[in-house]
This record gives C-alpha cells, structure tokens and sequence, in this order.
C-alpha cells in the first residue's frame, strides 16, 4: 500500500479545505443560518462529491474509497452540515444494482441499531432510519432476492419527517417499511459481495469522519490555548495541558494510519479483507474520537460544557459516526469471533 496521495488526490482536498473554510460552519450560531447551509449543500452537489461512487469506466465507480475518504475527512474536520455519507451510499448500492437516482437526492435507511443496512421485512412493516439525509426524499432500503440466493434487490421508499439528532450537523428520518409496492422500480439484481462492500466503504467513511473530527476539534483546543491565559501567560505553556493535547494527537496518527487503510483495502482487496479492515479501523478510531473530544471538553474548562462552545458540536458528530455501522464494541467482539473463536468478554 501506497500512502501517498497522487496530485489529483491533493487537488480533491485542496478543493475540499477551500470550500469548507468558505461555507462550514465556525460557531454554535451558524448551524441555525439557513441561508449559508443551502449554499454549503449546493456547492457540495456542484463539486460532484455525492456522485464519487456513480458509475465510472464499465462496472467500476468513478472514484476509488481513498477520494472518497478523503472528502468525508475534510467534511469532519469543518464538521460540515451537508449530507455526503447517504447519498454516497446509495450512489454505490445503485450502481450495482442499475437503480436510477435522477433528481431528488436519495439516502439509505439503517437499522434501528445502526450497525447495517435496513431490510424489507417478509410481511409487516418494521422500523428504520435514514442517516445523514437533510434533503433526501427517498431511502434505499434492500431485499433478499426470492428467487435467488445471495441477490438483493433496492428499493426506493419515500422518507417520513425529520426527527431531532444528537449530532448537531446531521439529521435522522425514522420511517416504517413496508413492503414494495408492486410498480415500485428496481434494476438488476445486487449479489451480496456487492452490499458487502458497500459496507466497507462505509466503514471507510465513518472513520474518515471520525479523523477529520478528532483533527477539527484539537486544532480548535491547540487555537484556544494559546489565547487563554491563566496566571499571566497561556494555558499552552503548562505542562499538564501540553500531555493532554500530546496524548490526543498520538490517538490521531494512529486513527489516520487505519482509516487510510481501511479506504485504500475498499477497492484494491478482497471484500472480506476490507471488511476486516474497516472493523479494526472503526475500533480504534471511535474510541480515540470518544477521548479527543472529551480531552478538549477538558482543556477548554468550564466554558467546554456550554452550548456556546463549539467542541461540542464535534463530540456529537463522534458519536453519531461512531454509532454507524457498528461502535468498537459490536466490532471487537465480531473480530474477536472470528479471529479467536470466542463469544464472550470484551
């Protein structure tokens, strides 16, 4: 693996920093303007980040997980409040399976849990949540293929009203499913390695996320201690603050190593691999995000837990990516099974 990223790759972030700098938001306020949100989610749309993982040359997309990655990294660092992950996803899952997305933007329905993809019950209807889907009006949710084993099919369900989220930035739809409707569209079947690596992918986000996020929040924390002072000079200059912030960059070099990783294995390995990879990605990096952003809570002091304190915004964005496709827990414990054979602990 080749860590380096190619000129093209630098541009794609350089892009991305210009744009976020211009129209992220800098403070608890600005995630109320309306106005600056709506040209943060067209320039997002314009720039042609929700349609990286469209069709490409023959069956590939157009973009591989490291660009990919590197978009939703740069989106958690400004702790953007424009949908990416959604429609990424179901960029992908439409993809492969011919399902046409023209026009409304579309996200995919989890389950309540978070840790997969929600299914089409057999008969019924069961719950399920959009994720990250401010201005979708659809959800893809799957179904096994009746006639075939290992085959899905996508379905494109209408999406219920908005419910509010602990994550300040993205918004949650939760939504009955029902079963599809007879005329409901559907292209060509999905295998199930081809929903696997979907979720790879979408590993491969959440811990992008997860980087960007844990980088915002310190170069915010390293930004406030230079200008806070006690005693006459800067919090910065005690020793008990510089191996806090020390502690929690090491956490982000390591966090930045995996997720890389885990985007690279995406598309130049066997799903399994990648599946793998993203798990031991997403274990480390949701507990590292947990401790950055509650050591900067704590190097910020009493004003960290105010509302008017922006670091928060970053502890709420962790949680919600940590929660995606599986917190370290749910992953520990599936490597465990499948590593050591062994169910219990952990």
């Amino acid at each position: 693996m080749d860590t380096r990223y190619s000129t093209e790759q630098l541009e794609l972030r350089s892009a991305a920093v210009a744009l976020l700098s211009d129209l992220g938001p800098r403070t608890v306020a600005d995630l109320d303007d309306r106005h600056r949100r709506a040209r943060l989610v067209a320039a997002v749309a314009d720039a042609g980040w929700l349609e990286l993982r469209g069709p490409g040359d023959g069956d590939a997309p157009l973009a591989s997980g490291v660009e990919v990655a590197l978009v939703a990294r740069e989106l958690g660092r400004a702790a953007a409040d424009a949908p990416f992950l959604g429609p990424v996803l179901a960029a992908d899952l439409a993809r492969q399976s011919g399902v046409e997305l023209s026009g409304a933007l579309t996200s995919v329905v989890f389950e309540t849990s978070l840790a997969d993809f929600a299914a089409l019950p057999p008969a019924g209807s069961s719950q399920g949540i959009a994720v990250d889907c401010a201005d979708a009006e659809r959800g893809l949710v799957l179904a096994e293929d009746a006639e075939s084993i290992g085959e899905f099919r996508i379905h494109a369900l209408s999406l219920g009203e908005r419910s509010p989220a602990t994550d300040l930035t993205r918004s949650l739809a939760s939504m009955h499913l029902l079963a599809a409707a007879a005329d409901d569209p559907q292209g060509a079947p999905i295998l199930e390695a081809g929903v696997a690596q979907t979720r790879a992918l979408g590993l491969a986000i959440t811990v992008a996320d997860l980087v960007g996020t844990m980088e915002g929040v310190l170069d915010a924390t390293c930004a406030y201690t230079k200008e806070r002072q006690q005693y006459g000079v800067a919090i910065g200059s005690f020793q008990a603050v510089q191996h806090l912030l020390a502690e929690a960059r090491v956490l982000v070099e390591g966090a930045t190593s995996v997720a890389q990783y885990a985007a690279w294995a995406v598309d130049a390995t066997w799903t399994a691999d990648a599946l793998q990879a993203g798990a031991v990605a997403k274990a480390y990096c949701a507990r590292a995000a947990r401790i950055v952003c509650e050591t900067a809570i704590q190097v910020h002091g009493g004003i960290g837990n105010t509302w008017e304190c922006f670091v928060h915004v970053y502890l709420r964005r962790a949680l919600l990516s940590s929660a995606l496709f599986g917190d370290e827990g749910h992953h520990l414990r599936a490597l465990a099974r499948r590593r050591l054979g062994y169910d219990r602990g952990l």
